[in-house]
């Protein structure tokens, strides 16, 4: 590296130009899914519901067997991203998700709609860990907690600016003949064909490749990525094992399952939220006596993912500069725990979401701090396997918290029952982030004085 070119001014434009190149257009990718994957929340009580005939258990299950086609294909999925490369992988994946998603507005029974919904799983299968993935192989370690809650704000405004968008394309209805549940699936499954084509195109898999980085820039990081990933293979666990680079170190890690189980958790209550808040909110006009627009509906679904947005930048940025800690992510398990089950006994409907709005906030704080642990301690394929393999436990949560919530709902006749199990869930996963951390820092007390405690993982 030139005399020239410090060392810490190369590290600062190297990660800037990476936080602006590439972190920008991942995260619209990632919006763009979620937004797809979470469209039929939205169709619901629109009109989808009525038009379909659905129950509340059959809308569950069609939002949830979404994940059973994901689970399929997932590490199969993140293995053939690590072999042929995030450019191809990935815009492969929303090519062919934008096309299954296109054929939703056509969709003209239940047995169509649970169809599609697996096949869309199966389409998508891949790409939230191939993102993780992704990026982890862009910065080393301790710029993770910043790249991937600057990636994780695409999740949050799906919500915030995709209720809208989807309650103004629903306002729409008899445009090109089609009622208006169906002409948002139409408009919101185009821009996925498209960014996969661009992505073609535009990513770009290692630094080394990268021609916007100067040549000290690509140095640098080539340099600190390589001596990372060496310090992991070399370091000896004899306990699990997990530092070399294969397959079978990763479902051979406990660390990795403990991990799925605390993930599962956190999804449990995300989609709990997202395809059943809607619906929940359709459902104010009867409890209230209230009458809410389409846009209302679509605006109020938002009010709860804006702060979300704001505390997930400012807690993993503080996480950044002061050190990814345990608390940093079983803390906001804790309040999200203690807060959904309330939710449903404020009396109004601006408690209510008010009240969810807390529950929201804590989901998304931990959830890209939380994406920075695994990558400390896998490499390699491991950690192709290791990420896909814990991603997987959340689609499990996806899938049990569409068709449980509304299985509940239907046998209660509320969702006081469902909520308190998301609650439930949520501080199982603060009990098993304390007790991993604790357990690590047990078996090698030197890990305790590390500025950076998560480091007791390893």
């Amino acid at each position: 590296m030139g005399a020239d070119a410090p060392v810490a001014a190369v590290e600062r434009t190297a990660i800037k130009k990476v936080s602006v190149r590439l972190v920008p257009f991942v995260a619209l990718m990632f919006f763009v899914n979620y937004l797809d994957r979470t469209a039929v929340s939205f169709a619901e009580p629109n009109g989808m519901g009525a038009d379909l005939a659905l129950t509340a258990a059959q809308f569950g299950f069609a939002s949830g067997i979404f994940f059973l086609g994901y689970i399929v294909l997932e590490v199969p999925s993140n293995m053939a991203l690590h072999r042929f490369g995030a450019r191809r992988w990935l815009a492969r994946i929303m090519v062919t998700w934008g096309i299954v998603s296109l054929l939703f507005t056509w969709v003209d029974s239940s047995g169509q709609l649970y169809t599609l919904r697996f096949l869309l799983g199966v389409a998508e299968a891949g790409f939230f860990p191939g993102a993780i993935l992704f990026l982890s192989q862009w910065v080393p370690s301790r710029h993770r907690t910043k790249i991937l809650g600057l990636f994780y704000l695409a999740q949050p405004l799906t919500t915030v600016l995709g209720a809208p968008l989807a309650g103004w394309l629903i306002g729409h209805h008899g445009l090109f003949g089609l009622e208006g549940w169906r002409l948002m699936f139409l408009f919101v499954s185009i821009p996925a064909i498209l960014l996969g084509v661009i992505a073609w195109f535009y990513l770009i898999d290692k630094p080394a490749d990268a021609k916007w980085l100067t040549p000290d820039e690509r140095d640098w990081l080539t340099d600190a990525l390589a001596t990372e990933n060496a310090r992991k293979v070399g370091h000896d666990d004899t306990r699990d094992q997990h530092a070399k680079g294969d397959l079978r170190t990763a479902f051979g890690s406990g660390r990795v399952w403990v991990l799925a189980l605390v993930y599962f958790g956190f999804v449990y209550g995300l989609y709990a939220l997202a395809f059943f808040l809607p619906t929940i909110i359709n459902g104010f006009q009867d409890q209230y006596d209230t009458t809410f627009s389409v846009m209302d509906k679509a605006w109020i679904t938002a009010i709860p993912y804006l702060p979300a947005a704001v505390v997930l930048f400012f807690w993993t940025r503080h996480a950044t500069r002061h050190g990814t800690r345990t608390w940093h992510v079983a803390g906001p398990a804790v309040v999200g725990g203690v807060s959904i089950p309330l939710a449903l006994s404020m009396g109004s409907p601006a408690a209510t979401i008010a009240v969810i709005t807390v529950t929201a906030c804590s989901i998304f704080a931990a959830l890209p701090v939380f994406w920075s642990v695994p990558s400390r301690f896998l490499t390699g394929a491991a950690a192709a396997a290791g990420i896909a393999l814990i991603n997987t436990a959340g689609n499990i949560a996806g899938f049990a918290a569409g068709y449980i919530t509304g299985w509940l709902k239907d046998w209660t006749g509320a969702y006081y029952v469902p909520l308190y199990l998301v609650g439930f869930f949520m501080l199982m996963s603060a009990v098993l982030m304390i007790w991993l951390s604790a357990r690590n820092r047990t078996a090698d007390p030197a890990s305790g004085t590390d500025q950076e405690p998560m480091e007791a993982l390893r």
